[in-house]
């Protein structure tokens, strides 16, 4: 069976011209000398390096879609006819106590110093892509407004054209890092968190003593990878002068920006953009050390990390010295990822998936709780959507994993939301909006609700796409709500993975939730036995 069929996609905005297609390959059964496209091979033969990536830039979210042999939709979810776990002290189970409007879905991640969020999901890193950057309003105060974390990513400091430096490189003034720290506590009220995530050029540029010494930022996220890629982060840059620029900031930039040769391509048209990529990270288990100790000697009070779809031996790595250090968040983003910008091929064939990479991180943990050794809060990431996957990835790590992190799935909605904005003053509101009224106090089912959290007077200067964001969120906690109620947990820190079954035997190989024919199979004849 294949897997995954390279050659054509729409992220490369490819496809084949015959309905007959080599699965291995890709290639047209019968390739014609004279077609005039548009697979991949088609479009690389002039366009060379940009068929690498997903496109356009800027104004797209690519997620891979290599249907593997094992993933989240091999699990089902329990449901009980009788109990009621995690009700608040004193009140007892009965069908009026018990409904699911009374699920208490907030959590709380860290160490010692705690962290609650309404909602156990909080945001992909939200950093130095384009399409970051433009909606960032819309995804920050949806994210403040939703009680949840907004993980502001790497490399904001270092491509701000405004950025400023002094003699040894450091940053001193970063406006646009300044702008979305700004606006995500403009409407923070105590739930989640803004936390800003370090690579090795932010790490040079002093980013995380700047966020810490301008806005008193009490988290920093050290990054070691996603499950997207196993490089750096990327982005595209369309003027010579800026690749210039950020060349001199000490980014890798291709082509390069200073060779004559790629000046005149892109002079003459040929060449219509440069990459800025970030280098490779090399960890340590005594640099990783040093640099939790340098960062709380910063004056942070949490930090966490996050880690891509590597192997066993990188996962184990991330748990155990992220136990040893005390972090208060390990991320553990399994492929083939969501991104603003990553080689498209590497996001369809490289690392582990999530539910593979996710039972072996639940099989790692357990190991180091059975020996004593307590284990850091943990996220799951890698492809959720959804309030049953939510409930799921929960399960599937209790009691280690808090919440889960959502990439593309919680940037959607703060697009759709600032789109609906521009069709209204444009008056071309599709039908699929139109249907439901035409204006935000119609279109918005969530729109009083926020109106009473911001007060009448402040709704102006909240964006539509924030608005969309909260409405997404309220989506998943009532969803969530009633997965929980009908598998009788009431609190987040009382689902299991008995809350859970595997539907192939495979699964409960890699997983180790029961198969759906065993599952709760004594219980059963214990009852017929009675």
């Amino acid at each position: 069976m294949n897997l995954q069929r390279p050659n054509a996609n729409d992220a490369t905005r490819t496809a084949n011209r015959s309905r007959d297609v080599v699965p291995m390959s890709g290639l047209c059964s019968r390739c014609v000398d004279g077609c005039t496209g548009n697979c991949e091979v088609f479009k690389a033969t002039f366009r060379s390096r940009e068929l690498i990536y997903p496109g356009p830039f800027g104004e797209i979210t690519a997620g891979g879609d290599k249907d593997y042999p094992l993933d989240y939709s091999h699990l089902n979810i329990q449901g009980y006819a009788m109990g009621a776990k995690g009700l608040p002290e004193g009140v007892s189970a009965s069908p009026d106590t018990a409904t699911f409007p009374a699920v208490d879905t907030e959590t709380e991640y860290g160490w010692e110093k705690k962290v609650k969020m309404r909602v156990p999901v909080f945001t992909g890193a939200l950093g130095s892509t384009e399409i970051a950057r433009k909606n960032w309003e819309h995804f920050a105060v949806g994210a403040a407004l939703s009680g949840v974390t907004l993980v502001c990513g790497e490399n904001v400091c270092g491509i701000d054209p405004l950025l400023e430096r002094d003699s040894g490189g450091k940053v001193v003034s970063a406006p646009d890092m300044d702008r979305r720290i700004e606006i995500y506590r403009r409407y923070h009220e105590g739930y989640g968190e803004i936390l800003v995530q370090m690579n090795v050029e932010d790490t040079r540029l002093g980013a995380g003593e700047y966020v810490h010494k301008k806005h008193g930022l009490e988290t920093i996220e050290l990054k070691w990878g996603q499950g997207a890629k196993c490089i750096g982060g990327e982005i595209k840059v369309a003027s010579l002068e800026r690749a210039l620029q950020l060349q001199e900031r000490g980014y890798l930039v291709t082509p390069d920006p200073s060779d004559p040769m790629n000046q005149a391509a892109f002079k003459s048209g040929a060449l219509k953009e440069f990459e800025r990529h970030s280098r490779l990270g090399f960890v340590s288990e005594e640099g990783f050390f040093n640099e939790v100790k340098r960062l709380r000697d910063v004056g942070f009070k949490r930090i966490t990390l996050k880690t891509g779809a590597y192997g066993l031996r990188e996962l184990a790595m991330a748990i155990k010295w992220g136990s040893k250090a005390h972090i208060d968040l390990l991320t553990i983003d399994g492929a083939p990822g969501g991104t603003g910008m990553s080689p498209w091929r590497m996001m369809e064939e490289w690392g582990m998936p999530s539910l593979y990479l996710h039972s072996a991180a639940y099989d790692f943990c357990k190991h180091l709780a059975d020996k004593g050794e307590r284990v850091p809060d943990i996220a799951f990431a890698g492809g959720f959507s959804s309030e049953d996957g939510v409930f799921k990835a929960l399960a599937m790590g209790a009691p280690f994993v808090k919440a889960v992190c959502m990439g593309r799935a919680l940037m959607i909605p703060g697009m759709v939301g600032k789109n609906i904005a521009k069709w209204i003053e444009d008056g071309k509101l599709p039908k699929t909006v139109s249907q439901f009224g035409s204006t935000p106090e119609e279109i918005f089912v969530c729109w009083e609700e926020v109106k009473k959290m911001v007060g009448a007077d402040e709704m102006k200067n909240i964006p539509l796409g924030a608005i969309g964001f909260y409405s997404y969120a309220q989506k998943l906690k009532v969803g969530l709500q009633q997965l929980m109620a009908g598998s009788r947990n009431f609190r987040v820190s009382t689902v299991s993975r008995k809350d859970l079954m595997s539907l192939t035997e495979e699964c409960t190989k890699v997983t180790g939730i029961p198969y759906v024919m065993d599952a709760y199979k004594e219980e059963a004849l214990a009852v017929l036995n009675s």
